[in-house]
């Protein structure tokens, strides 16, 4: 059986090239069948329980995953993706600004391409008002200044790695939807707790069994959920907008 999804055509090569990129690169994703200009289906994925041990599973497969990219820059598209031709990627119902190349600080990118670009939306709709706006403006420039950028090279990344795009099978986790760039590695596993995860301890675990993390990341885990945080402001509004500027004063 097969579960068909519709979009836009942006979003749909993008998320065709996501799944290639991750599958290519080790992760287990949801399989593609055929991928059509607004259309695309995968294998449909049965249901299942997430035990201790497929999520320490998870934790492995994600720290391979992340192992890739290395040769690429902090916010580069997948190879099959034609940023020339669609001019970025989308994260849902949002863009997400790419590039094909053109080294850049971890801190430079995260600032211009995945914070500023939704404050304006957020603002208009009213879920961040003008002093929150100052809040995240001086955090973009101390990420700009470097004052939180690690050793960790660029990584292949999920890219919208909330617990609903973690389907989990009778043989453990299959990953959905991405939006699927090279990013910092702490931005998939903090993505994971923002709506809370099963068994997130036993992710972690498994993933360090691989790859352990860098000195303090957890006291970084606030800072890598802004982004997904502020588009979700930027979409729906309301409390997202406070709690992205909560969050980001924890770090001015």
């Amino acid at each position: 059986m097969t579960f068909v999804k519709r979009g836009s055509r942006r979003q749909i090569a993008f998320e065709a090239a996501g799944l290639t990129d991750l599958l290519e690169n080790g992760a287990r994703v949801a399989e593609l069948q055929w991928v059509k200009d607004t259309s695309l289906a995968t294998v449909r994925i049965e249901s299942g329980q997430a035990t201790f041990e497929h999520a320490r599973e998870f934790g492995r497969m994600l720290a391979g995953l992340h192992s890739h990219g290395g040769d690429r820059v902090f916010g580069q598209a997948p190879p099959g993706f034609d940023l020339d031709e669609h001019g970025a990627g989308t994260m849902g119902n949002e863009m997400l600004p790419l590039v094909s190349g053109g080294e850049r600080p971890w801190g430079l990118f995260y600032a211009e391409d995945r914070i500023l670009p939704y404050l304006a939306s957020a603002m208009a709709n009213g879920s961040i008002d003008s002093k929150g706006a100052d809040t995240i403006s001086a955090l973009a420039e101390r990420l700009k200044d470097g004052v939180f950028d690690t050793d960790d090279t660029p990584s292949i990344l999920h890219g919208d790695l909330w617990s609903g795009n973690v389907m989990w099978s009778p043989t453990g986790a299959v990953l959905i939807d991405p939006a699927s760039h090279t990013g910092h590695r702490e931005s998939d596993l903090a993505q994971l707790t923002v709506f809370g995860v099963p068994h997130g301890e036993h992710i972690v675990a498994g993933y360090e069994e691989v790859s352990p993390l860098s000195e303090a990341w957890q006291e970084r885990v606030g800072l890598h959920q802004l982004h997904i945080l502020i588009v979700h402001a930027s979409l729906f509004g309301g409390s997202y907008g406070n709690q992205t500027v909560r969050t980001a004063a924890r770090y001015t």
